[in-house]
């Protein structure tokens, strides 16, 4: 990350110093799903319902009168651009396909139901195993993070480079 440039030491008083709070980083990583603005609250997701309500996203009932717009992770599934992935590999993994699997669809099941924009987008067949899609960066690490946990093996992310995205690679 860079560092805005700090004020110039005559407007700074006397005797102060600058302080970490003083300090404003740009962070080149931005989530363009995100929206620009709030959403009017509340808000529901046209496709999975979700609510925008209290500034976040949350599952609960749909209002009388609320405003429909779609979530980003909807927005990301219907462009079936995600911003994280898993690629599970390895003799490990062929041999225990179904018992992996079912974790890593019990951690996303368990996340969506904390955070309703955190979801797994695909599971997909690849060469040389499996690779789940997600419509965010945090799922992809939990989901290493518990099959390291449970079956040991090894992980490594890969976060983009001035883009809103990771890459996990697990195997054993």
């Amino acid at each position: 990350m860079t560092r805005r440039a700090l004020p110039p030491k005559n407007t700074s008083p006397a005797g102060s110093m600058m302080r970490y709070r003083d300090r404003i980083f740009d962070d080149k990583r931005h989530d363009p799903y995100q929206s620009n603005g709030k959403y009017k609250e509340p808000t529901v997701c046209a496709d999975c319902n979700a609510v925008f309500h209290g500034g976040r996203w949350e599952w609960a009932g749909a209002p009388q009168g609320a405003h429909e717009a779609r979530c980003p992770a909807c927005l990301r599934t219907h462009d079936k651009l995600p911003a994280g992935s898993v690629t599970l590999a390895g003799a490990f993994f062929n041999a225990h396909r179904d018992e992996v699997l079912a974790l890593v669809r019990h951690v996303a099941a368990h996340e969506r139901e904390q955070h309703p924009l955190h979801r797994v987008m695909q599971i997909e067949e690849a060469l040389d195993g499996v690779v789940v899609t997600t419509t965010d960066i945090h799922l992809p690490q939990r989901i290493a993070e518990a099959l390291k946990h449970a079956y040991h093996g090894e992980f490594k992310l890969r976060y983009g480079h001035d883009e809103y995205t990771v890459r996990a690679n697990w195997q054993r």
